[in-house]
C-alpha cells in the first residue's frame, strides 16, 4: 500500500469519525431528523449536481435503484436518523464506538447467517471486539448512560450492517457519485416525514453554523468521495481495514473539542475494539485473496 493510499485512508477515518462530533453539537442546539433531513438534502443535491458536471447518468438500472433505495433507507435515515436522536443524550464518543462496530456485525452476521469463511483470525477478532464493547458499557452503564439512546445506536448500526449483507454484490455501474447523490435524496425524503412531527426550535449560533456545515461538506460529501477513490486505488477489502482507526479517532475527536471524559477502561475497550476490527478486515481480506 503507497503513500498517497495510506494518508486517504487516514483522512476517511478522520472525517467519518468527526461526524459524531459534530451531529452532537447539532442535535443540542436543533431538532435532528430536520437537521438531518436538510443536511441531506444539501448533500444529495450538490452530489447530483457535481455527477451531472462528470457526466453521470441518473437513468440507474434496476438493481442500481435497489441499492439507492435500500441504501438511503437503511444507512441514511434509519443508521443516521436513529443517531442523531440518540445523541440528544448520548455523547458522541459513545456513539462513535457503538458505530464502529458495524464492520463486525457484517462479519459476525455474514459467517453465522450465510456461511461465509471466517479465519481463525477473524474468530478471535470478533470475540476481541465484544470484549472490548463490554468493557466500555460496563464503565458507562455505572456513569449513568442512557440505555434507550444506546439501543437506538445499536439498532442503527444494525440496520447498516444488514443493508451491507442484503447488497453486497450490489454495483454503481459507473455512477457512483450519482447514487450516493441520490441516497442522501432518499434519505431526505424518508427523514423529512418524523421530523414533520418533531417541535422546530432552534437555537442558533456560530457553533450550530460551522457543525452543520462542517457535517453536510466534510463527512457528508468529502468522505464520500475519498473512500471511493481509495477504494478504487487499493479495492474495497483492502480500504476496509482502515475502519480499526474510528474508534480512536471517534473518542480523541469527541474529547478534544467537546471536553467528553476518557477513562482508562474507555481507553483499554478502544484499543481492544480497534484490534478486533482491525483482525476481522485483514481475515476477510485473506480470504478474499484466497479466492481470487
Amino acid at each position: 500500500m503507497d503513500i498517497r493510499a495510506s494518508l486517504m485512508g487516514f483522512a476517511f477515518a478522520a472525517m467519518w469519525s468527526s461526524a459524531f462530533t459534530s451531529a452532537r453539537i447539532i442535535v443540542t442546539a436543533a431538532p435532528p431528523l430536520s437537521a438531518l433531513a436538510l443536511r441531506f438534502l444539501i448533500s444529495g443535491l450538490i452530489a447530483v449536481a457535481l455527477a451531472r458536471a462528470l457526466g453521470q447518468s441518473w437513468q440507474l438500472t434496476r438493481p442500481q435503484w435497489r441499492a439507492t433505495i435500500v441504501f438511503g433507507i437503511c444507512q441514511n435515515a434509519l443508521y443516521l436518523g436513529l443517531n442523531f436522536v440518540a445523541m440528544q443524550s448520548v455523547e458522541a464518543s459513545l456513539a462513535a464506538i457503538i458505530a464502529s462496530t458495524m464492520p463486525l456485525m457484517v462479519a459476525f452476521a455474514g459467517w453465522a447467517i450465510f456461511g461465509e469463511r471466517l479465519p481463525v483470525m477473524g474468530v478471535l477478532g470478533l470475540v476481541a471486539g465484544v470484549a472490548g464493547v463490554s468493557v466500555i458499557m460496563g464503565a458507562r452503564l455505572s456513569g449513568g448512560m442512557d440505555p434507550v439512546g444506546v439501543a437506538l445506536c445499536v439498532v442503527g448500526s444494525a440496520s447498516l450492517a444488514a443493508a451491507t449483507l442484503s447488497l453486497r454484490q450490489a454495483s454503481s455501474g459507473g455512477n457512483m457519485l450519482m447514487v450516493v447523490g441520490l441516497q442522501m435524496l432518499v434519505g431526505a425524503a424518508v427523514l423529512a416525514v418524523p421530523a414533520g412531527f418533531e417541535t422546530h426550535v432552534v437555537e442558533p449560533s456560530w457553533a450550530l453554523f460551522w457543525a452543520f456545515l462542517y457535517t453536510t461538506l466534510v463527512p457528508g460529501l468529502a468522505a464520500t468521495l475519498v473512500w471511493f477513490w481509495l477504494v478504487d486505488r487499493i479495492g474495497a477489502v483492502r480500504a476496509a481495514t482502515f475502519h480499526f482507526l474510528n474508534p480512536f479517532f471517534g473518542v480523541a475527536i469527541a474529547a478534544v473539542l467537546l471536553g467528553e471524559a476518557l477513562g482508562p477502561l474507555d481507553a483499554i475497550g478502544v484499543a481492544i475494539i480497534a484490534g478486533g476490527i482491525l483482525a476481522v478486515q485483514l481475515a476477510r481480506a485473506r480470504v478474499r485473496r484466497a479466492a481470487v
